[in-house]
Formats: structure tokens, sequence, C-alpha cells
């Protein structure tokens, strides 16, 4: 298991596990291990609003510098602005400073190589080895030592770029927008006035410490709210670092990541742009998704929970779209990585080019009652591996049948079992979750 890096990055509490000194260990780690390939190391490095960034973020540019890494610091964007940037200006890394949609105690350091993706496995373990060793590395002087550029006007190239990839404009759409006090605050507004929208903004006035508070796309009662209370075509709601984004239509319905990927994945089959006519989920999709895209003679597959599984059986497969359920979608015909806007184009995209409404979209597909129950255990894989435990879950898929779908699984970070349950009523999916709740319960403690 790894020390430092999680499925999305290092996190903890800033100032508490995630240190300054961390932070500059981590920038000569990561400018010592680029120099084994790179001549010249240019690293760009972006942040979300969090009080913290500021922070880590002249402790990394110090350990960065300190090795003879130039530093080309983006400001306030988004994480799939970091993303894309590295690529298309041959940089040899790329840096975000963000924990997503973690309350802003938290905070994060995400690093993606030169071609735009997260750091592969191997190259992360190196790094958390050399973090842990005695620090020998180059300390060059005079003019070796790595200088500080400010490239504030890389986020206008990235909101370009998410332009060309529609055709359409959003005039005489409203558009009603949650920021969640985040990375998208500035990006938002611009990107669809320019489209012609009138954009509606609630929660873009970040302070430091409000961001993903009673907000975001972790909290889509605020934007459901605002919708409910004003005349609107469209609400969006982001996250933290704009990784990701849950819908809410004209109605004040809640669209989340199922019915997006089934409507832009329905959409881009129609214009043969849908690579194999497979979309990538990860088990956590509900059932009704899957039945409603094979009725459409779309495939899928599927991976362990994690927007890092969903990519890897992207790009191992030559799929272009893919996501989770928390609004989480990858396009890779445009972005390496999740990316809130560029789903929210590609959605409102549709909604004009079919002149349709968001409710009449989603009303293609139907979703299932979900139950999720967590239960507090000693040992998970225990749990897990107990023939009992089996039994009761094998007897609940048969019952189930082809109506229902059971989904037994390890929190990957806590002392947990999660139970779910998928099925036709609401009742059933209670009956079915307290049933092997209590089988769970026998062996426990």
């Amino acid at each position: 298991m790894k020390k430092y890096f999680g499925t999305d990055g290092i996190r903890g509490v800033a100032n508490e596990s995630l240190t300054p000194e961390l932070s500059y260990k981590l920038g000569r780690v990561l400018g010592h291990v680029l120099q084994k390939n790179f001549e010249v190391i240019n690293i760009l490095l972006g942040r979300d609003t969090r009080i913290s960034g500021e922070l880590l973020e002249y402790s990394l540019i110090s350990g960065l510098l300190s090795v003879g890494a130039n530093v080309m610091r983006l400001g306030i964007v988004s994480t799939p602005a970091v993303a894309y940037l590295t690529k298309s200006l041959n940089a040899q890394a790329g840096i975000m400073i963000s924990a997503s949609h973690n309350p802003y105690p938290d905070n994060g350091i995400k690093i993606f190589g030169s071609d735009g993706y997260k750091l592969m496995d191997n190259l992360e373990k190196e790094i958390e080895r050399l973090i842990d060793e005695e620090d020998d590395f180059a300390r060059p002087i005079n003019d070796k030592i790595g200088v500080v550029e400010n490239y504030f006007e890389g986020q206008h190239k990235y909101l370009s770029n998410l332009q060309k990839s529609i055709d359409n404009t959003f005039e005489g759409l409203k558009i009603a927008i949650d920021c969640a006090n985040g990375s998208t605050s500035n990006l938002a507004p611009h990107l669809f006035a320019n489209l012609g929208a009138e954009v509606l903004l609630i929660n873009n006035n970040p302070n430091g410490t409000n961001i993903n508070v009673n907000c975001g796309s972790t909290n889509p009662s605020a934007i459901q709210n605002y919708v409910k209370q004003n005349s609107v075509d469209v609400g969006i709601a982001f996250d933290g670092d704009g990784d990701r984004l849950i819908a809410v239509d004209e109605l004040g319905n809640v669209i989340n990541g199922d019915y997006i990927l089934y409507i832009i994945g329905k959409y881009l089959s129609e214009k043969s742009n849908l690579n194999n006519n497979t979309i990538v989920t990860t088990v956590m999709s509900n059932l009704g998704y899957y039945k409603s895209i094979d009725e459409i003679g779309l495939k899928s597959a599927q991976t362990q929970v994690g927007d890092r599984y969903v990519l890897e059986e992207m790009l191992k497969n030559n799929y272009n779209l893919g996501g989770e359920q928390s609004g989480h979608i990858i396009y890779l015909d445009y972005s390496s990585t999740g990316d809130g806007l560029l789903t929210a184009l590609q959605l409102i995209n549709i909604l004009v080019e079919k002149n349709a409404t968001l409710s009449e979209l989603a009303s293609e597909m139907t979703i299932y009652p979900q139950l999720l129950k967590n239960i507090n255990v000693k040992n998970k894989s225990e749990i897990l591996e107990n023939n009992k435990v089996k039994e009761v879950i094998k007897k609940v898929e048969t019952e189930l049948g082809d109506e229902g779908r059971v989904l037994v699984r390890a929190s990957g970070t806590e002392d947990l079992v999660r139970v779910m349950v998928e099925a036709k009523t609401d009742e059933i999916c209670e009956q079915y979750v307290n049933e092997i709740i209590e089988v769970i319960n026998l062996f426990r403690v």
C-alpha cells in the first residue's frame, strides 16, 4: 500500500498531515525524477480556492526551483485545465493543489505527466520511496536555479479549447451555475457568456473557507432550489476543482452521472462518434442505466469504483466516453481527465441541437431505487470471505433475478463494508439490505 499517494494524488489536512515540509520535499523529488528524462524542466502549477493553497504552492515552488526546475504559475484554475495545459504547452509535468470535493481544511496535490494523464503507479511509488530517503539531490547555483513565471492567461487558452468542442451557441438559453465557491468561479461565467447564454451564478464568491460548503455537486439541493425559484433552462453544479458536475433539469430534478453518460453516449452513437459503441462505468452505476443503454444497442464496460480505473479501461480498449454516477465524466476526444466544464458544454449542446429539454432527454432512462448502508467492521476481508455472508448475498441475488442488483464491497479508505441493493421499490431494497446486514452483524465483532 502506498504511503502518500491515494487514488487521486496526495491528500490530507493542510498543515497537519499535508505540511509545507512535505510539499517542499515532494517538489525536490519530482524535479529530481524528471531530470532523468528531460534536460530542461518546466512545470505548470495551479490551485483551487482553499485558504491553504498558497501555503502549499509556495513550498512546492521552493522545492522545484531548488533542483533547477522552472515553474509556470496558473493561479486559480480547474484540475482539467492543468491537465490540458500541461500537454498543450509541452510541459514536463503539471501540478494541481486541490482536495476536490473535500471540505476546506483538507487539501491535496495531484500530479500530471507530460501527456496530461495522472502519474502511473510505478512513478508514484518511486516518488514515495525518494521522499522518505535522505535528500542528496542536486542543488544548482547561479543561473541554474529554477525560475518562476506567471501564466494566468493559460485559463483563456483552456476555455478557448473547450469552446471548439461544440458547434452551437447557447443564445436564448438561461443557465444557472453553482460554482461551489471553487475553481470554476471565474472560468464558468466567461465560458457560458461567451457562448451567448444568460448566466445566473450562485456560490461564486470564494473566501478560502467556503469551498464546497452546502453547495456544489456534492450538495445539489442549492442549485435545485435556485432552479425551482427562477425560470431557467438548465442548472449545473460543479465541485471544488471543476472535474465533475451534477446537472438539474428545468423542473428541478437532479440529473446525475448515469443520466449524463446515457444522454451523451446516445448522442455520440447517433453521430457514429462513440468508440466501439461502448461506455465505461463503475460497478456503482444504476441497474436502470444498464437496462436503458442495452435497449438502445449500446454496450457497457464496468470497473471498480474510482475514475482512475475508468480511465485505465478506456485507454486499454480505445473507448472515448466513461465516468461515474458522481458526475465525473471523461471524454477523451477533448480531455485526458474528468472535466465538469467540458461535460456541461456537451450536455447543453445536445439540448440545443435536439431542441429538447433536459427532462425530456432524461425521461428516456428509468432509474431503479437504490439503498446503500455502511457497516463498521474490524476485518473487511474476513467479512467478505465469510461463507454465511456469501450465502445470503447469493440468496438475495437469486430472488432479485433480472429485476435487481446486489453489491457488497469493502471501503477503500475506512473500516466499512458497504451493502447496496437496487430493486423495483424502496421497500424491496430495504428488505434485502437489512437481510444481508443481519448476517454480517453475526460476524463483524
